[in-house]
């Protein structure tokens, strides 16, 4: 597993909880959820990437 990966995930979660926090407590509700969508949607890309990367080493292993 990709250390660097789970520490990068960790951040964008702690950045992306905190601006929630702190745009909820302004009223800005809507800009939370979008916060929080597009962290989580920087997520979902990283990890897709890493499932690409493991179908290409595998389809190389067995060589389809």
């Amino acid at each position: 597993m990709d250390i660097d990966l789970i520490f990068k995930i960790a951040a964008i979660g702690i950045i992306v909880a905190v601006l929630n926090q702190l745009l909820i407590r302004s009223g800005r509700e809507e800009q939370a959820m979008m916060t929080t969508l597009a962290g989580l949607i920087v997520v979902l890309m990283m990890v897709i990437q890493q499932i690409d990367t493991l179908f290409e080493t595998i389809k190389s292993i067995f060589g389809l």
